[in-house]
């Protein structure tokens, strides 16, 4: 049974979750910035690497602007269950960590797209988990009935419906427009990193 106290936790891990998620970034410029690209002598390699970056990190992007067109604006009025939320519980979050993962990419190092992107998924599905006890309390059933059959954060395509009509609130897409050109900025960060290391301007342990 939900609680009070679980309730109020989870509305206020949800309210911390981009605070949270920005202070780790801050803390992840250490390893990002002293980190180079073990594949600077097998250019094939690397750039494999950013071109599935790029594309991550678009993947990211696209997700986000996806699930917003379903949930912008609606969040506590029903459980939504169609679109993207029919094949997960929470595909902002998992667009999130695809584009987090992209940014490892992105610097030509697997070893940072698995710390980053493991590093995001372990905040937003704590963040999930607990958000869900909110959503429960409100929803009661429904809510347990939607969780029964749908994943949390790894989709599931074959549970794939949508309705033929979607309507959507500009406001939100406005909002959701920011946090694109967040994701969308790994790519010129990425550059200008990689440019420092090439230059000897910043020193670094070679991971691949």
């Amino acid at each position: 049974m939900t609680t009070l106290s679980d309730r109020h936790a989870g509305s206020l891990l949800q309210r911390l979750r981009i605070p949270l998620l920005r202070a780790l970034f801050v803390l992840l410029l250490v390893p990002i910035l002293f980190i180079r690209s073990a594949w600077t002598d097998m250019p094939a390699m690397a750039l494999l690497l950013r071109i599935a970056g790029v594309f991550l990190v678009f993947a990211a992007v696209l997700g986000r602007f996806w699930a917003i067109l379903y949930i912008g604006g609606r969040k506590n009025l029903g459980v939504m269950q169609d679109g993207p939320y029919s094949i997960c519980r929470h595909p902002l979050y998992l667009a999130s960590t695809i584009g987090a993962t992209g940014l490892g990419l992105l610097l030509q190092s697997v070893t940072l797209a698995i710390l980053i992107g493991g590093v995001t998924f372990a905040v937003l599905l704590a963040t999930a988990r607990q958000e869900e006890c909110n959503l429960r309390g409100i929803f009661g059933t429904a809510y347990d009935d939607y969780s029964r059959v749908t994943p949390r954060l790894l989709p599931d395509p074959r549970l794939f419906r949508t309705p033929p009509e979607v309507t959507f609130r500009p406001a939100q897409l406005r909002v959701n427009f920011a946090d694109a050109l967040v994701f969308l900025g790994f790519i010129p960060l990425a550059e200008i990193i990689g440019l420092l290391h090439a230059q000897g301007w910043l020193a670094g342990l070679a991971f691949p």
